[in-house]
Parts: C-alpha cells; sequence; structure tokens
C-alpha cells in the first residue's frame, strides 16, 4: 500500500508542477498571444509528450526486469520461458514508446 500512495504522490506532483509552468501562458496580455510563436508551444508539447512516454517506458521496462528476475530465482528450471516472456514484453513496451516519438515529430511537422 506504501508503494501505491507514493506513486499517487509523485503523480499529484508531475500534475502540480505542469499546472504551475502552464499558468505564465495563461497570464499573457492579448498583444503578446498575437505575436506568440506556435513552434514554442509545439516543442513545449513535444517535450512533454516525449518526456512522460520515456518515463512510462522506463518505469515498465524496470518493473518487468525486476519481476522477471525474482521470477527466475523462483524457478531456474524456467528460465528460457520468462526470458521469452520478458524480451516480447520489453519489444511490446519500445514500441508504444515509439509510436509517441512519432506522434511528437507529427506534432513538429505537420501541425
Amino acid at each position: 500500500m506504501n508503494r501505491m500512495l507514493k506513486k499517487i504522490v509523485t503523480l499529484a506532483g508531475v500534475l502540480v508542477l505542469l499546472l504551475a509552468l502552464a499558468a505564465p501562458a495563461y497570464a499573457a496580455d492579448a498583444e503578446a498571444a498575437e505575436d506568440s510563436n506556435p513552434t514554442g508551444v509545439k516543442a513545449i508539447a513535444v517535450g512533454i509528450a516525449i518526456g512522460v512516454a520515456a518515463a512510462g517506458g522506463a518505469f515498465s521496462m524496470g518493473s518487468a526486469t525486476a519481476k522477471a528476475a525474482e521470477s527466475i530465482a523462483r524457478q531456474p528450471e524456467a528460465d528460457g520461458k520468462i526470458r521469452t516472456t520478458l524480451m516480447l514484453g520489453l519489444v511490446f513496451i519500445e514500441t508504444a514508446i515509439i509510436y509517441a516519438l512519432l506522434a511528437a515529430i507529427l506534432i513538429i511537422f505537420v501541425m
């Protein structure tokens, strides 16, 4: 239960930080809003998207690797099946991160 509480507190802290960083954008006057550069806003959006995807992927990969190591320690005779399943899961996690990168590239060049 303590681990879940840490995750919730961390997520809440990240959300508060994001909202605090977005506050100056809402405080801009009308003239500054007309002259704003959309490329800068895209860069911030892309940075946040890639950061969240990489952090989520890193957490997932670390958790999966830890659980696989525990499983191999408990049942050494099943190490081949555990490693195969681990590698397949890591590939899927990495694919999700690459999709986030592709979405970020689309945000930069298409929108």
